[in-house]
């Protein structure tokens, strides 16, 4: 069954909170009258149970109320910090 939630993906930002970590989410596109590129960014209280850490690439997806500010929980950790973003980018010995 496929559910309609949405998801985000994001990099965490701050995880100095009990179960809550501040995920931050760009977004790239062209503006439709001036053709300039536009970068917007968006922070978003998310709720953590896996443990993440700061520069951790999350998904996170859309879910009730837990508290006043958080309406997302981290689904999964996407890369976590520190590793490189694919295999491609490790260099074997030299």
């Amino acid at each position: 069954m496929k559910n309609e939630r949405r998801r985000l993906t994001g990099v965490v930002t701050s995880d100095k909170m009990m179960k809550t970590v501040v995920v931050e989410v760009t977004r790239t596109f062209r503006h439709p009258l001036y053709q300039k590129v536009v970068h917007l960014r968006k922070r978003y209280k998310a709720h953590d149970e896996l443990g993440c850490q700061v520069g951790d690439k999350v998904l996170m997806v859309e879910s009730r109320p837990l508290s006043r500010d958080k309406r997302w929980v981290v689904q999964s950790i996407v890369r976590r910090s520190g590793e490189p973003a694919n295999s491609a980018e490790m260099v074997v010995g030299e």
